[in-house]
């Protein structure tokens, strides 16, 4: 099992702590740097930024979102970025949410599985500079009737293949993400229902197309906060304005994926009050509702052997790539916390 880092969103007030973070998780040996976007900062320019100041740790869009862009760019931006890393970059892809689809982008938030298979297609096939013609649903290329015509990449990406990675939740997405993708972005993943929520589907879209989870990264996100054992509910308490964001906010009340997950993990009952408080505007109510096992589960807490207990426990149940978003007020907390993460790793026997 591998280490990544995940800096979350660029513009919260941390960016240059944040270089240092992606600067040292290099220097510690670090297997990739995931930038991600919403409606604020762009993964492809933090990116880019990250790669020019590090060396040899990976660089991954987590995600880059499909509705924000035409497949054929996406493919532009990843050639471009990993030629101007080296050969260091990762694309993950995610169709994000209803709200953010059609609020930000004006993109109808429909057919999601079928798009995504399109984009991936599409992508690919930029990306291996054929003379690109497509008929699909969703996307047509060239345009019929008109003074287009099928045309390719003029570059020659460092690499003729790319990582591809797509954030799946659902179990449908999980599937057709183990049929078409080299990886998943999984979050809240808990080591103990890994199996059941994520696993499962991911194996059998697998063997779909004939293949076998070998050489597939299962690439699930943790919030890692540092202290001692005593500590574990006040360090777990950090964390609920972020997972009542996720399991309340996300999404709509019919449409949220992140609720969804929480249910499948057996907090059906939970999910709803923190859902129901959150939509309501009591966000400090529905941060208390969210319960601890939940975040402990998803997270990794306490002293460094505990996390390197819980890090066993991912590696057994089938992550091939942990990636943690370091928790701190300072940036010294952070490189503490990132240092730990090996430390962890160390202890454990993985690294």
């Amino acid at each position: 099992m591998r280490l990544g880092i995940n800096l979350g969103y660029w513009g919260a007030g941390m960016d240059a702590d944040n270089l240092a973070v992606a600067r040292e998780a290099d220097r510690l040996g670090y297997s990739v740097c995931w930038a991600a976007e919403a409606y604020g900062s762009d993964a492809p320019t933090v990116l880019s930024w990250v790669a020019a100041q590090t060396e040899q740790i990976d660089i991954g869009s987590a995600i880059m979102q499909i509705p924000a862009r035409q497949p054929t760019m996406t493919a532009m931006t990843a050639a471009t970025l990993d030629s101007l890393s080296g050969g260091r970059f990762r694309l993950g892809l995610g169709v994000s949410g209803p709200q953010v689809s059609e609020g930000w982008y004006g993109v109808k938030f429909d057919k999601p599985l079928a798009r995504t298979r399109e984009y991936v297609e599409i992508v690919r096939r930029a990306m291996s500079r054929e003379r690109l013609s497509f008929e699909g649903e969703h996307w047509t290329l060239p345009l019929p009737g008109g003074p287009g015509k099928p045309l390719k990449l003029t570059v020659h990406p460092t690499r003729a293949e790319i990582p591809l990675y797509i954030a799946a939740i659902g179990p449908k997405n999980l599937e057709q993400t183990g049929e078409i993708a080299d990886g998943a972005l999984l979050i809240f993943p808990a080591a103990e229902h890994l199996e059941a929520t994520a696993l499962v589907p991911l194996r059998a879209g697998r063997e779909k197309v004939g293949k076998t989870m070998e050489g597939f990264d299962v690439c699930p996100t943790l919030p890692l906060a540092v202290g001692t054992d005593e500590q574990v509910p006040a360090l777990a308490d950090m964390f609920r304005p972020y997972t009542a964001l996720y399991v309340g906010g996300m999404g709509s009340r019919k449409q949220n994926f992140y609720n969804q997950l929480a249910q499948r993990m057996g907090y059906e009952k939970e999910a709803v009050e923190v859902q129901d408080k959150y939509l309501a505007g009591d966000k400090e109510g529905a941060a208390a509702a969210v319960p601890h096992q939940l975040i402990d589960s998803t997270a990794l807490l306490g002293s460094v052997e505990r996390i390197a207990d819980r890090m066993q426990a991912y590696a057994e149940a089938g992550v091939t790539t942990l990636t943690l978003a370091p928790a701190g007020f300072t940036l010294e907390e952070r490189l503490t916390a990132l240092r730990a993460g090996t430390e962890a790793m160390e202890l454990a026997g993985l690294a």
